[in-house]
């Protein structure tokens, strides 16, 4: 099965059941009929990640714009939070939905409460931009990066509990 589905304006950076873009717009889109069902435009540059909550009610969106935007897009509500103090790589939700984990060109990891965006702390140990993700348990943190080393971080204690080098 193969659809082109139009929507963006330029390349398309990420995709979860919704796509981010250059464009700085995330579209969520309908299976059937094949077509867009939402655009949220809260960014103001480049969306570099897309991630949908397991309830699968909110989509987070990374930007370039160093903001994370979360959006509960059937009732059009979200909100914007400034996450880093460069351009935002990735954005992953935990898996129980509490809990987002993002990571950035300023070399950080960062995690937050979903309701109402509470910083809880920071991850650094790397020295070029990061992407992260949590493990399918919620109890590691795994991130890489351009400094070519994948770590492993135990979320309650907040240490690196193993670094892969090249």
């Amino acid at each position: 099965l193969e659809r082109h589905f139009k929507g963006h304006r330029d390349t398309v950076t990420s995709v979860d059941f919704s796509t981010g873009s250059m464009d700085s717009c995330v579209m969520i889109w309908n299976m059937k009929p094949q077509m867009r069902a939402y655009r949220l435009d809260g960014h103001k540059d480049a969306v570099t990640s897309v991630h949908f909550s397991p309830s699968g009610h909110l989509v987070a969106s990374a930007s370039r714009d160093k903001t994370v935007l979360s959006c509960m897009y059937r009732k059009a509500e979200s909100t914007s939070f400034r996450a880093h103090t460069a351009t935002v790589r990735s954005v992953n939700f935990s898996g129980d939905g509490h809990t987002l984990v993002t990571a950035s060109d300023d070399k950080t990891i960062k995690v937050w409460t979903v309701h109402r965006q509470k910083f809880l702390f920071s991850l650094n140990q790397h020295i070029n931009w990061v992407r992260c993700a949590f493990s399918p348990d919620d109890r590691l943190i795994a991130s890489s990066s351009d400094d070519k080393t994948i770590k492993l971080w135990d979320k309650n204690s907040r240490e690196c509990i193993h670094s892969f080098y090249e």
